[in-house]
């Protein structure tokens, strides 16, 4: 415990010590003292400028009426509208009906993707909304597609 307390006072000197020759110089710490590279959103200017950018055509599709049990699919492509290469590190759905299949390779600059949704609605009743999570390097790093359903079962 003694051993702390006294590498707590030499650390508080030690930082005491620098505040008064820094006033000594030319007075207080002003903000501009500080140099931080990232903005409020945690990326600077100039790294958002040359990230990549995910454009999908859609963010929402409604496969209308379905009968349950049947398996739909759905492919949601989007364009790398940014500076570098896109990667999608995964796709996840909210639950175990709902499956994606991102693209494996990095997407480059002006090429277009897709992402594959498979809906199973063995288990679903009525007005069904599904999302899936994508998470990529872009900013933000998730984005969000929603696939919507109204599944009647079998006559």
């Amino acid at each position: 415990m003694r051993k702390i307390t006294v590498f707590c006072l030499i650390f508080a000197l030690i930082g005491c010590m620098a505040c008064r020759q820094k006033k000594e110089e030319g007075g207080d710490f002003k903000v501009s003292d500080v140099h931080n590279p990232q903005t409020a959103n945690g990326i600077s200017d100039k790294e958002s400028k040359n990230m990549p950018v995910i454009t999908f055509e859609t963010t929402n599709y409604d496969f209308g009426e379905v009968v349950q049990g049947e398996k739909l699919t759905y492919a949601f492509k989007f364009k790398n509208t940014g500076k570098s290469n896109l990667i999608i590190f995964s796709s996840e759905a909210t639950c175990g009906c709902t499956t994606s299949t991102p693209p494996k390779a990095p997407i480059r600059p002006g090429e277009e993707g897709e992402i594959t949704v498979t809906f199973d609605s063995k288990s679903q009743m009525g007005k069904v909304t599904k999302r899936i999570l994508v998470a990529a390097n872009t900013y933000p790093t998730e984005n969000i597609l929603t696939i919507t359903a109204n599944v009647s079962k079998i006559q």
